[in-house]
């Protein structure tokens, strides 16, 4: 009786490599049983056409990392890059700079609801798949000594939209998801698995 998944099977012989520092996409993919290696891109300022639409944003820089990446792929070689962003109406939440800003960000959060947009690029030496999820995120009313406490303790200036959903955050000021909680987190694996048995 054969012991592997479906997706290990089906990447047999192939070397995945995931180009993503974020610990929460290791750690997600690890899950899926598939083994892996890191690599980072460098020489990528995450930057985009000011005309995109918000919806293009994230597949727009994924594919951008992935010809980014600076070895040249062998033919058992699958190269992975992926970006999350949040959209608040039409206004693109990047990662802050500064406690005021991911004070001022979580402050624009509180009672809304938002979108965040996870999109991931797979290539390969022959061709390139991208596609995006998106998962719509409420937030009670946050009080301004919850989100100062959120922000002195969680430092969350490696994160869109100054949140990380697993953090004490998103357990105590999330009132609802529509969506994958994956994509959130930053990899929305369920989609990914499909693509990856397909590609």
């Amino acid at each position: 009786m054969d012991n592997l998944s479906p997706i290990q099977n089906k990447l047999k012989g192939k070397k995945i490599i995931l180009a993503s520092g974020s610990p929460r996409r290791r750690e997600l993919l690890g899950e899926l049983g598939i083994e892996f290696t890191t690599s980072k891109i460098e020489g990528y300022d995450e930057s985009y056409p000011k005309e995109l639409p918000a919806n293009e944003i994230a597949e727009f820089i994924c594919r951008e990392k992935s010809l980014h990446y600076s070895e040249e792929l062998s033919e058992n070689e699958i190269l992975i890059t992926s970006d999350t962003i949040v959209v608040l109406k039409d206004e693109i939440m990047g990662k802050p700079s500064s406690k005021e800003e991911a004070v001022k960000m979580l402050r624009e959060l509180s009672g809304k609801t938002h979108k965040v947009i996870t999109a991931v690029c797979l290539r390969d030496s022959r061709h390139t798949v991208s596609f995006s999820d998106s998962t719509k995120v409420t937030f009670y009313p946050l009080s301004e000594s919850e989100i100062e406490y959120y922000v002195d303790n969680y430092k969350p200036y490696d994160k869109a939209g100054s949140y990380a959903i697993q953090e004490w955050i998103g357990l105590s000021g999330v009132e609802s998801i529509e969506g994958s909680v994956y994509t959130v987190i930053g990899l929305p694996v369920a989609r990914l698995y499909r693509e990856l048995l397909s590609f």
